[in-house]
């Protein structure tokens, strides 16, 4: 199934599926360990990313499903190690160059942190680890066809309903194709989120990356609203959203985008 297709379906599934509000007390914290990126929650994000106006005749158009586990593990009664897996799988079609009209994977990340259990004292939440960079994709107009690693890091703050913080990146090629070009990349992202008494959450961030080889950024601004729900045993969480591209370079997406999101969630006891 193409993703474009698979997106569909999986918002159709969501919606025809009979669901009932979650208890209050742990929908309110389950929401707001989903707001952490790096909190003790085993959990599936599944995000379908829609962009269009590739190329110079701005008639290119992607579908971006990424699959997202997090898995966090107890390393001791102090820390644990929270794993962050983005599987990305790619559809484009009218794009300029026919040859780039590929559906298939894409090049992995994958993010390793290490982050203490307990909060600083004046409540901030932080974790520091390597970040991996797969080369996976199958056909090379899909990935980088290179391997890259460096560090990544975040912070944040939970205070209410509110969450906020920051999470960084810099990954630079070691390996790969030789006559492709080198990666060195910074990934930066700001977000913010408020869940509401409905347990719905309201979140806006910019996924910034700039290129230090081409000196270009790519800036989506995504604005995005999800609802917690349970369907018998499974808790989920369910939402759609717009994306705005602020900055892109030649021939990237311009313009709006759509953003829809399943999430499941494994809490401990469950």
């Amino acid at each position: 199934m193409k993703p474009c297709s698979f997106a569909v379906t999986l918002m159709m599934v969501v919606t025809l599926v009979a669901v009932s509000s979650a208890s209050a007390d742990d929908a309110t914290e389950l929401a707001k360990k989903l707001a952490n990126p790096i909190s003790s929650l085993i959990s599936l994000p599944i995000q379908a990313n829609y962009d269009e106006n590739f190329g110079s005749d701005e008639e290119g158009e992607r579908w971006l499903i990424n699959v997202q586990p997090v898995i966090p593990i107890s390393l001791n009664e102090d820390w644990n190690i929270i794993s962050r897996t983005i599987v990305p799988i790619i559809d484009q079609k009218n794009m300029q160059l026919p040859e780039l009209n590929k559906s298939g994977l894409g090049d992995i990340t994958q993010s390793i942190f290490f982050s203490p259990k307990a909060p600083t004292s004046s409540g901030w939440i932080w974790g520091v680890g390597p970040v991996l960079y797969l080369d996976t994709a199958t056909n090379d107009v899909l990935g980088a066809q290179k391997w890259g690693a460096g560090p990544t890091a975040v912070a944040l703050k939970q205070a209410g309903p509110w969450t906020y913080g920051a999470l960084v990146n810099q990954v630079n090629s070691f390996a790969g194709d030789g006559s492709r070009e080198d990666i060195s990349a910074a990934f930066v992202q700001p977000f913010v989120s408020y869940v509401t008494s409905t347990k719905t959450t309201i979140s806006l961030n910019a996924e910034s990356s700039y290129n230090w080889k081409g000196n270009d950024w790519s800036v989506p601004i995504n604005l995005f609203v999800a609802q917690m729900l349970k369907a018998g045993d499974q808790i989920f969480q369910v939402g759609v959203g717009a994306r705005y591209w602020a900055e892109a370079p030649d021939a990237a997406p311009e313009g709006w985008g759509l953003r829809l999101q399943l999430t499941l969630l494994f809490p401990k006891g469950s």
